[in-house]
């Protein structure tokens, strides 16, 4: 009989708080029935009211944690979060070819809700340079998009143009997170992400919640579409179901802290 669960990796940051980073992507992996494994890029100080610092580990530190995983397991798909410094995003680079990862999300965490930049340019040219076209899905909110392609999102059409600029710089798939960008569109109460397929364009909608509920959603729907990846869904469904129980962990949230709590990746997938 095979129990095999499958295995999932997660690249990122450590946030104390739990509610972002490496330890909502455990959770995350776990409710969708996944193993976790973890890489410690950074460790933050932070808590649901914002992030006060971070130390950044060495590239050596990362890919010593790194390749004992892939030589000890059959990793069957992994994401990045935040990748502080361009010598960490080139050895995780280096990385990703060395062990022949297929399955990899990329989401682009250049800065915290709050508002604290988390890698600086050289950083963010090495990851579209380097990680964009290993990547099977990158994965920018509107923020993060406006600062990667240099476009400010005002209007749907520019999506389109963003999506257009981030293919041009290697990106085979893109999800555009667009909860950002809807809050301005409230009497709607729908929140629309549009998924850039290759040349075709996919309009997901979801509820839109009025909430401060919001730490760690990005990292919680990048961990979910991995581990869907993992269980051999395809990239579409893979999202589709990711953004379905990032919706409920959003609507359950459990309201703790002083700030903007975390959601709650303590569900059964869905």
């Amino acid at each position: 009989m095979n129990n095999k669960l499958p295995v999932c990796l997660s690249i990122a940051g450590l946030d104390p708080s739990g509610g972002a980073g490496i330890i909502a992507d455990i959770k995350t992996f776990s409710a969708h029935r996944c193993y976790g494994a973890a890489v410690v890029t950074s460790v933050t100080f932070q808590n649901t009211m914002g992030v006060f610092g971070s130390e950044s580990q060495s590239a050596s530190s990362v890919v010593q944690q790194t390749q004992p995983i892939f030589d000890d397991f059959v990793v069957d798909a992994m994401k990045t979060g935040m990748l502080p410094t361009r010598e960490v995003i080139e050895a995780v680079a280096g990385l990703i070819k060395k062990n022949k990862a297929e399955k990899v999300v990329v989401d682009p965490v250049v800065r915290s809700t709050s508002g604290f930049d988390l890698i600086d340019d050289a950083a963010l040219q090495a990851m579209i340079e380097l990680l964009f076209p290993l990547a099977l899905l990158v994965t920018p909110n509107v923020p993060e998009a406006n600062r990667i392609s240099g476009i400010e999102i005002r209007s749907e059409s520019d999506f389109d143009k963003v999506a257009a600029r981030l293919r041009e710089v290697g990106a085979r798939n893109v999800l555009l997170k667009g909860g950002h960008f809807d809050a301005s569109s409230k009497d709607e109460r729908i929140a629309r992400d549009l998924l850039y397929l290759g040349d075709t364009k996919l309009v997901l909608e979801g509820r839109y919640f009025e909430t401060t509920a919001t730490h760690g959603t990005g990292c919680t729907l990048a961990a979910a579409i991995t581990a869907n990846l993992a269980c051999g869904k395809s990239l579409e469904t893979a999202v589709r179901d990711a953004k379905t129980y990032v919706n409920e962990a959003i609507r359950t949230a459990p309201g703790i802290g002083k700030g903007h709590s975390p959601i709650n990746q303590l569900l059964n997938s869905i």
